[in-house]
C-alpha cells in the first residue's frame, strides 16, 4: 500500500505539482475516503446493534433493553468500530511525516474517550429510567447520584484528555488538582452541597418523588417531581413550578405532607362561630323539641335525669333557670355536632373525633371547632365532604335557637 502512494505522490509530481502540495493531496483524497468508510461502518453497526436489541427487547420480559434503546446506546457504541478502523490503519494512512502522524494518533485517542463518555452516560441513563421503575427506587434521588457519577466521569475524561494533549502523566494533572482543592471547592460548593444533601434525604428518607411538600419561605406548596444533584422541582397545585437548591431542603424547614397521606384519615379542623347572646339555658318546653332529634334523645333523656335528680338532692330553686344545673342549647348542639361526626360514613372513627368551644374572637361571638379526619384524603373529595359537613351543621343551629356569628359593616366588595 505504501508503494501505491508513493506512486501516487510521484505521479502528481510529474505533472509538475510541487511534491509538498502533492503530499497534502494525497494525504486529503486518503483521509476523505477512510472518513467514508468510518461513516459507513458506523452506519452498518449503528444498524445491525440497533436491531440485536430490538430482537432482544421482543424476546425478554425485562424493559432494559428498550431504555438502552431510547438512550442512544447503540449510536455510541457504533462508534467504537470506526475508531478501531482508523487507528489501526494510521500506519498505512500517512506517508513519511512522523508528525502529522502523531497528531492524528492524539487526536484519535481524544476521540476514544469522548466515545468512552458518550457511552457511560447512555448507561448510566439506561440505569436510572430502569430503576424509577422499580417501586424501591421510584421515589428516590436516583437524578442526583446518576448526575454525580456523570460529573465524576467528564472530570476523569477531561483529565485524560489533557494528558493525551500534553503528554503529561495522569497523576500530574491529579496533584495539581489537589493544589487547586480550595478553588475546586468553591467552583463546587453548590454541586458538593446537593451531592451531601441527596444522600442525607435518602438516608433519612426525608422526601420523596410524590411526597406534598411544603415550604412557604419559597412560596412552594405541592407535589415533588423531581429531585436531582442541584434543585428539587416542586409541581405546586397551581401548575406554577418552584425549585429549591437541594440542600436547602438539610437547612431549612420544610412540611411534609406524607404523614397524612399514609396515616387513616386527613384532618377536618374548622370552625363555626356561635353568636354568643344566642346560647342559653334550656326549659323543659324547649328540651321536649330537641327529644325529636334522634341523634341525641337518648343523651338529652339520660342528661336530663341525672340533672334533674342533681338538683333535687341539692334543693336548688328552679324558679330562675340559672340555679343549680341546667343543660344549654350550645352544649346539646356541641354533643349533637359529634354524634353526626362518630355516625359519619366518611369519618374515621380510629382517630380524633372531637367538638370543642375555643376561647371567643377580637370581634365577638364563640368559635366552636369541629377536628375529625376524613377517610378520604383525595384533595378534591376531602373538601367536598368538608363543605357537605359544614352544611349541615350550619343548617341545624336552628333547630337548637343558635345563630352564626356575622361582622356587620365589613364591606364585602
Amino acid at each position: 500500500m505504501d508503494l501505491n502512494r508513493y506512486s501516487f505522490i510521484e505521479f502528481l509530481n510529474k505533472q509538475n505539482i510541487d511534491i509538498g502540495l502533492a503530499w497534502w493531496i494525497d494525504f486529503i483524497a486518503t483521509s476523505s475516503l477512510l472518513l467514508l468508510i468510518s461513516y459507513l461502518l458506523a452506519a452498518v453497526s449503528r444498524t445491525v446493534s440497533k436491531n440485536i436489541l430490538i430482537k432482544l427487547s421482543k424476546q425478554t420480559k425485562t424493559h432494559l433493553d428498550d431504555y438502552l434503546l431510547s438512550s442512544g446506546f447503540p449510536k455510541y457504541i457504533s462508534r467504537v468500530i470506526p475508531y478501531v478502523f482508523l487507528f489501526s490503519i494510521v500506519p498505512f494512512w500517512i506517508v513519511d511525516s512522523p508528525t502529522t502522524t502523531s497528531n492524528v494518533t492524539l487526536l484519535l485517542n481524544v476521540y476514544g474517550v469522548i466515545v468512552s463518555i458518550w457511552i457511560f452516560r447512555s448507561i448510566l441513563q439506561t440505569l436510572r429510567s430502569f430503576l424509577l421503575t422499580l417501586d424501591s427506587f421510584k421515589d428516590k434521588p436516583i437524578d442526583s447520584y446518576v448526575q454525580v457519577f456523570m460529573l465524576l466521569i467528564w472530570i476523569i475524561g477531561i483529565i485524560v484528555i489533557f494528558s493525551i494533549l500534553t503528554g503529561k502523566e495522569v497523576g500530574y494533572f491529579l496533584t495539581a488538582m489537589g493544589a487547586l482543592s480550595a478553588v475546586l471547592l468553591l467552583i463546587f460548593k453548590d454541586t458538593i452541597l446537593g451531592f451531601v444533601a441527596s444522600i442525607q434525604i435518602a438516608a433519612n428518607d426525608l422526601v420523596r418523588i410524590g411526597d406534598w411538600v411544603t415550604m412557604e419561605k419559597y412560596g412552594a406548596d405541592g407535589d415533588v417531581i423531581e429531585i436531582n444533584l442541584s434543585t428539587v422541582k416542586i409541581q405546586n397545585f397551581d401548575k406554577t413550578i418552584t425549585t429549591i437548591p437541594t440542600y436547602n431542603l438539610i437547612s431549612d424547614s420544610f412540611k411534609n405532607w406524607r404523614g397524612m397521606a399514609e396515616s387513616a384519615g386527613r384532618r377536618i379542623k374548622r370552625s363555626i362561630i356561635i353568636r354568643t347572646s344566642s346560647v342559653r339555658f334550656l326549659d323543659n318546653r324547649a328540651l321536649e323539641k330537641l327529644y325529636q332529634i334522634e341523634r341525641i334523645s337518648a343523651f338529652v333523656s339520660e342528661r336530663s335525669a341525672a340533672i334533674e335528680k342533681d338538683n333535687q338532692a341539692a334543693n336548688s330553686d328552679k324558679s330562675l333557670a340559672i340555679n343549680g344545673r341546667n343543660l344549654t342549647n350550645l352544649g346539646l348542639y356541641r354533643q349533637y355536632v359529634e354524634n353526626y361526626l362518630q355516625s359519619h360514613p366518611k369519618i374515621s372513627n380510629q382517630l380524633t373525633v372531637m367538638c370543642r368551644q375555643l376561647p371567643p374572637t377580637q370581634f365577638g361571638g364563640t368559635p366552636l371547632e369541629i377536628y375529625a379526619f376524613s377517610i378520604d384524603k383525595e384533595w378534591v373529595k376531602f373538601e367536598h365532604l368538608t363543605a357537605d359537613i359544614f352544611d349541615h351543621l350550619l343548617a341545624a343551629l336552628h333547630y337548637f335557637n343558635l345563630e352564626s356569628f356575622e361582622i356587620s359593616g365589613v364591606n364585602q366588595n
